[in-house]
């Protein structure tokens, strides 16, 4: 009798447990499912300082990034490869302050920072401070999968990109646009006016997070940094956790006052507060960027994606270059809070 008490126990044991399992929610990401969401900067953009023409060749250019990104989700390419593939065609235009458009440091030059996350992974690299490499987003990946560190910086980095034939050199001055020019002008006035204060000034950093068939997400971000920065300066850009983040249920992709966003972890506390509090990529996105980095003195966005195609672009800067395919299919851009 006692045996056979014993044995009922134990299976009801088993039926409850089972029960229990299949009860679970699963914490496993759905398959099938892709979206991609890109920035190519925040901050103010008044709408009459566009003309026609600069607001359709924006939008242009967004679309192609989108495109090209999506192109690699649609035919059941990994979300990094989406990530870069996006990320390339913002670098190559002059309209944005990564790759071609850099913007100017305080001595005339330009310094590029970028970095880029695999969710799942969790493999990341990123490049700060190069100065001849046309692409600084293949530089970034160049690093996560052919040397053992995350993040090179300055003289080492473009040392290590001349061991990679694929990594393509120019000359500083390929970066030289006239309308950065023109900015450095009115900045290094603005600061003089201030009495040599450093005035920030940054806008068109670019970035792309990207979720694959497999449900796995990954976040990529490239920047000319800095109107008018000192010589050396690095911000969030290339800095894991700051200005990019991805783990397997979250990517982020920065835009802003690059110090606030480190001061804060901005990239993964938006990430951090989906896994460990339960929050929305929505309530955490606007939270960190609307609250978190406001009340800390400084300003910009964010994109952000989840596992499930949830997709947030808070900003607080008054205008940011976006774009999004969500997983039905639609798809859009973006500049001002209206759009």
């Amino acid at each position: 009798m006692r045996r056979m008490f014993l044995l009922l126990s134990v299976m009801s044991s088993m039926v409850v447990a089972t029960t229990a399992r299949a009860e679970a929610p699963s914490t496993a990401p759905a398959p099938g499912r892709t979206a991609l969401v890109i920035h190519g900067g925040a901050g103010f953009v008044p709408k009459d300082a566009l003309s026609e023409e600069d607001t359709r060749d924006i939008h242009a250019t967004l679309d192609r990034a989108l495109d090209a990104g999506n192109e690699v989700l649609t035919s059941g390419g990994a979300a990094l490869d989406a990530v870069q593939a996006a990320i390339r065609v913002l670098e190559e235009s002059p309209r944005f302050n990564a790759g071609k458009g850099a913007v100017f440091n305080a001595v005339g030059g330009h310094e590029l920072d970028a970095s880029l996350m695999e969710g799942h992974t969790r493999r990341a690299g990123a490049v700060a401070g190069v100065t001849t490499v046309r692409s600084p987003i293949l530089l970034a990946r160049a690093v996560m999968e052919h040397s053992p560190h995350v993040m090179m910086a300055g003289a080492g980095a473009e040392a290590f990109a001349d061991t990679r034939p694929d990594i393509e050199r120019v000359d500083n001055s390929w970066f030289d646009t006239d309308h950065r020019r023109r900015a450095l002008e009115q900045a290094q006035q603005a600061s003089a006016a201030a009495g040599g204060d450093d005035a920030p000034a940054y806008f068109g950093t670019v970035g792309a997070v990207a979720l694959d068939r497999e449900g796995h997400v990954a976040a990529g971000t490239s920047t000319g940094g800095m109107t008018n920065k000192r010589f050396g300066r690095v911000g969030d850009a290339p800095v894991i956790g700051a200005g990019t983040w991805a783990d397997d249920r979250c990517g982020v992709s920065g835009t802003g006052w690059g110090e606030f966003y480190i001061r804060n972890a901005v990239a993964h506390d938006i990430c951090a507060r989906v896994a460990y509090r339960g929050d929305s990529l929505a309530e955490a996105a606007d939270e960190v960027v609307n609250r978190i980095v406001p009340d800390a003195g400084g300003d910009g966005g964010a994109i952000a994606l989840d596992r499930e195609g949830n997709i947030a672009m808070p900003f607080n800067s008054g205008s940011m270059f976006r774009g999004w395919i969500r997983p039905d299919g639609s798809r859009g851009t973006a500049i001002h809070e209206a759009d």
